[in-house]
């Protein structure tokens, strides 16, 4: 079991600590998932992501090559941007789903999920660099401003920008993304700095949240999760994400199955589900009509602490409408909720 270059300050601050993709990381710390979910919807909190995997791919094909391998373009941006963009399957089903940093003409950061770093790694090529360093996330909407009494550096990349910035004399690379739906940075600092530069963001009064306060904020912004939204059998269209396929581009894996997808209808989508009460559908969960008919299956659910009741992500029957009333089987009884768009809280509602 591999551990982050910041354990020790997560063990000494009470944390937590469960196995995640083949790392120790914290669950929560002793405030809590909801605290910490709700420091980033009102203040900021900082989570360590340092389990997320970094391959480096540099060199005058650089460019080329990753736009051969995954479904967006790079030319759409540029150097200094990141992009949000999909490894697939030949069948068109989503092998992983990464942001790239495009720090310089011939330099990526190619950013997995931590499961799948060695898949991403086969596909692309360059190095793994994940053990190198540490990556703190930073979100809320007093991120930046309190970031900024101790490295002020990086509280000033805007939003999806990446951006190189120095802490200490250790050089850091920092984008402008995140995974919570709030704004805020994402800091990949040399592992040996690591410790300082996390001492001083909590030092500012920023919230320590751990993995269970990540996976509420993202299900409420409603953003797929590898392994649950995305994966084996569920292609881009199916989760809502076909923005991210550059259809112009016609070398990269997947992509005929996927046109073929695109020419007959998706057989399923991804929709939001919003309970009743505070019951959280769960993931396996059956979604059932009015007529008890099966609509589709629960990928994610759980408790919204800005909305105190439980939501969920649901692939479902193409033609169920917005506002449908549906019931969710959960431990055998049956759950209303309504079908709704993501996302439940969008940026800047508190």
């Amino acid at each position: 079991m591999r551990r982050s270059p910041l354990d020790a300050r997560h063990r000494a601050l009470g944390a937590t600590m469960v196995a995640f993709a083949g790392f120790e990381m914290p669950l929560r710390y002793p405030s809590g998932t909801v605290a910490e979910h709700l420091a980033c919807r009102r203040g900021a909190a900082v989570f360590d992501v340092s389990h997320l995997g970094t391959v480096r791919v540099g060199g005058p094909g650089a460019l080329r090559h990753l736009n051969r391998a995954l479904t967006n373009d790079l030319s759409r941006i540029g150097p200094g941007r990141t992009q949000y963009s999909h490894l697939l399957d030949e069948d068109g089903s989503v092998l992983d789903d990464v942001i790239v940093w495009w720090r310089a003409w011939d330099n990526f950061d190619v950013m997995p999920n931590a499961a799948n770093t060695a898949r991403v790694l086969a596909a692309v090529g360059g190095r793994d660099v994940t053990g190198e360093r540490a990556v703190l996330a930073v979100q809320g909407p007093a991120a930046r401003e309190r970031l900024r009494a101790v490295f002020p550096a990086a509280a000033q990349v805007p939003r999806r920008a990446v951006a190189a910035a120095e802490w200490r004399g250790a050089p850091c690379a920092v984008a402008g993304t995140g995974y919570t739906g709030e704004d805020g940075v994402e800091v990949a600092v040399p592992a040996e700095a690591a410790p300082g530069l996390w001492d001083a963001v909590v030092g500012a009064g920023i919230e320590p949240a751990g993995l269970g306060a990540r996976d509420t904020l993202r299900l409420e912004a409603g953003l797929p999760l590898h392994g649950h939204e995305l994966g084996p059998g569920v292609t881009p269209l199916q989760a809502g994400l076909g923005w991210v396929v550059a259809w112009h581009k016609d070398d990269f894996p997947g992509r005929a199955a996927l046109e073929a997808e695109r020419a007959a209808g998706p057989a399923r989508r991804l929709r939001g589900l919003l309970a009743e009460g505070r019951q959280p559908p769960r993931e396996g969960c059956t979604v059932r009509g009015a007529d008890g008919a099966e609509l589709g299956v629960v990928t994610s659910g759980n408790y919204s602490p800005v909305l105190a009741r439980g939501i969920a992500l649901a692939l479902l029957a193409p033609g169920v409408a917005d506002g449908a009333a549906v019931t969710v089987d959960v431990r055998g009884r049956p759950v209303p909720a309504a079908v709704v768009m993501p996302p439940f809280v969008p940026l800047g509602r508190r």
